[in-house]
C-alpha cells in the first residue's frame, strides 16, 4: 500500500523532508506497526521513535490517540509533536 507521511515540527527538521511516499509493508496495519518499521529504517528514525509515547498522528486529517489504531487504505498519515496551546 502506497500512503503520503507528512511530517511536522521538529520531526520534519529531524527527517529533512516535509513528507514523502511510502511503500509500506503488508505487516503494516496499525499505527504502532509503523512506528516498529520507522525504527528499521535509520538511525534518525530510530531516534525519533524513542519518543513514540508523544508522537501525536493523524490518518486521513483525523486525530488518533490509539497507536494500535488500524492504517486501512488511508491516503495521508500525519506525524507530528503534541500541540502546546496559547
Amino acid at each position: 500500500m502506497t500512503v503520503k507521511v507528512v511530517y511536522f515540527s521538529w520531526l520534519r527538521e529531524r527527517f529533512g523532508m516535509s513528507e514523502e511516499q511510502l511503500d509500506l509493508p503488508e505487516a503494516v496495519k496499525s499505527i504502532s506497526d509503523l512506528f516498529d518499521w520507522f525504527e528499521a529504517r535509520g538511525e534518525e528514525f530510530a531516534a525519533v521513535m524513542e519518543h513514540r509515547d508523544i508522537i501525536q498522528v493523524a490518518i486521513d486529517q483525523t486525530h488518533v490517540q490509539d497507536k494500535n489504531s488500524l492504517i486501512g487504505d488511508a491516503k495521508e498519515i500525519a506525524i507530528f509533536p503534541p500541540m502546546t496551546g496559547g
